[in-house]
């Protein structure tokens, strides 16, 4: 294909496709909290890099505006109140873990929790839109 000829494919704004992205960070978020701890044990960069504070932090701030912007386009749209739910508690989740201090006991739990929860909301509405195309 001649490149100058190519078009540019820009997602719509009714497509599936951040929802793609934000279930993708979320299971990167997920991924940070389930394999790092055990890569920790092997490598002590790994162990500075699964500790970050400011890790946490990137992730949920790359993940809430994908996130919010899905919610935003899909908050009149008949039966996605499952959806909506899902993932603003799962964001909400992940907020918590990485900005409220007093729960850091707690992080790794309320993380985990938020991010599946997240993924899980992104998922379930992405095979929901798929179906409906084919």
């Amino acid at each position: 294909m001649n490149p100058s000829n190519a078009e540019l494919r820009v997602p719509s704004a009714g497509g599936s496709t951040l929802d793609l992205y934000a279930a993708g960070l979320s299971t990167l978020c997920l991924i940070h909290c389930l394999a790092l701890p055990f890569a920790a044990t092997l490598l002590p960069l790994a162990a500075h890099f699964a500790e970050s504070e400011l890790v946490h932090k990137i992730l949920v701030i790359l993940a809430a505006p994908a996130s919010l912007w899905v919610v935003r386009m899909v908050w009149s749209t008949e039966g996605s109140g499952l959806f909506i739910g899902a993932a603003l508690t799962g964001l909400g989740l992940l907020l918590l873990g990485a900005f409220v201090g007093p729960l850091e006991a707690y992080e790794e739990p309320i993380t985990i929790a938020g991010a599946s929860l997240l993924a899980f909301a992104h998922l379930w509405r992405w095979l929901r839109h798929r179906s409906r195309r084919e």
